[in-house]
């Protein structure tokens, strides 16, 4: 809980968050104050009311904003703080709590796809990556996080080709123009855009010695994992799951209409599996 000018109430060990340059009217202020004194005491009505009548009086009043989405999150009216957060985000796109708060109250409403597209948002550089990632490996979802170490894919404009890619091995692309590139020793998938922007697609305990990689009608990527045994599939939007396990090294993957194709160099075979293009 925030106060202008006060003493942060630490009750419930709410973080700091870095207050916007605002001339704030006086009203505004007082009623916001009011609502921090109504926290205090216990009075939740009031004080919502309080924050919310700070927000009218100076519609750009973060510190309200973020008191009231946090009261609303204590009372566990999660539809409530979410809308509160969601209209932080909207003003300070880089306010990385409170995105790392939209997509914790996200999954308590069961709305992980949500969730994993706020976790997405925050990069490597924030003090709040470490827990999205946490988050992330909690409800066992794969998130996108633009690579900050190496943003651009260095395409070497003479030859066309993409460089510095650790151990490639498969490639695809999508129907969007995409380029997706396994990357065996990292064990990790890096997707590259038409413009030549390089993002870390998947990465997660499930890879493991990725080799081939192919793409279905619908944008679901196939991957074989050499060191696990499995083919895994990741939807357009990087949610992955097992499609296939117990396989003996899985290598080459080819699909044709509704058919996925594997080769297992371990079992000198080659085996197909129906798949559902959606």
């Amino acid at each position: 809980m925030k106060k202008s000018k006060f003493i942060v109430f630490l009750l419930l060990l709410f973080l700091a968050m870095p207050v916007k340059a605002l001339e704030v009217p006086v009203d505004a202020k007082l009623a916001y104050n009011e609502g921090v004194d109504f926290y205090k005491l216990g009075m939740y009505v009031k004080a919502i009311d309080s924050f919310k009548y700070a927000i009218k009086l100076c519609p750009e009043y973060i510190d309200a904003y973020y008191n009231l989405g946090t009261i609303y999150e204590f009372l566990r009216q999660y539809d409530e703080a979410l809308v509160i957060f969601k209209q932080i985000i909207v003003r300070k796109p880089q306010d990385y709590e409170s995105i790392y708060k939209a997509a914790n109250i996200s999954s308590k409403l069961g709305e992980y796809d949500k969730a994993k597209e706020y976790l997405s948002l925050i990069p490597p550089s924030s003090e709040y990556y470490t827990r999205a990632m946490e988050l992330a490996e909690k409800l066992n979802i794969n998130i996108v996080v633009p690579s900050e170490n190496n943003p651009e894919s260095k395409v070497n404009k003479n030859s066309g080709n993409y460089e510095n890619i650790e151990s490639p091995t498969g490639i695809t692309t999508d129907l969007d123009g995409n380029v997706y590139i396994a990357c065996y020793s990292d064990s990790s998938i890096i997707k590259i855009t038409p413009e030549g922007k390089r993002i870390l697609f998947a990465k997660s305990k499930k890879i493991s010695g990725p080799v081939s990689l192919v793409a279905d009608k619908a944008g679901n990527i196939y991957v074989s994992n050499y060191n696990t045994g499995t083919v895994l599939k990741i939807t357009r939007n990087g949610a992955l799951t097992d499609f296939l396990v117990g396989l003996d090294k899985p290598y080459g993957l080819h699909i044709d209409g509704n058919m996925l194709f594997i080769s297992c160099q371990g079992a000198n075979a080659v085996i197909r599996r129906r798949i559902s293009n959606r």
